[in-house]
């Protein structure tokens, strides 16, 4: 294990982080189980967060039909608070990404940052496992 978490995707959240504002960025599965995290934030945290941010996503998609269709896919939450927000957003199959930032940020700028992580992420998430070629005792 590493400081971002079990697999080695966090150094791809930093990167997300670059925008001004941008607080910390975290992977996380359907079920709440963190898959990553950014540096500046720990991994008790991050593990707490993604509990919640899961949650979050739940309760968002379960309102679909508040915006007007009941099969319109759930694309984004955003939550604003008097400090700055929260971004969510969905990363791939059984997968999201969320972003914390403070009330200066540019909204636009961290949505696009998310969007072209989660391109990046979509294929490292996609990609095979590695299989043990070789026996070891």
């Amino acid at each position: 294990m590493n400081e971002h978490g079990e697999n080695d995707l966090g150094w791809m959240l930093d990167e997300s982080l670059k925008v001004p504002g941008a607080r910390h960025a975290i992977l996380l599965s359907a079920d709440g189980m963190l898959r990553a995290h950014s540096r500046g934030i720990d991994r008790d945290e991050a593990d707490r967060q993604a509990a919640a941010l899961s949650g979050l996503q739940s309760i968002s998609r379960s309102t679909a039909e508040f915006a007007g269709r009941v099969e319109t896919p759930w694309r984004q939450t955003l939550v604003e608070f008097d400090g700055g927000y929260v971004f969510l957003v969905a990363a791939g199959p059984g997968a999201y990404l969320a972003v914390s930032a403070s009330e200066h940020v540019d909204m636009e700028a961290v949505t696009y940052a998310m969007q072209k992580l989660v391109d990046r992420l979509g294929k490292e998430l996609s990609a095979p496992l590695r299989q043990n070629t070789g026996t070891f005792r």
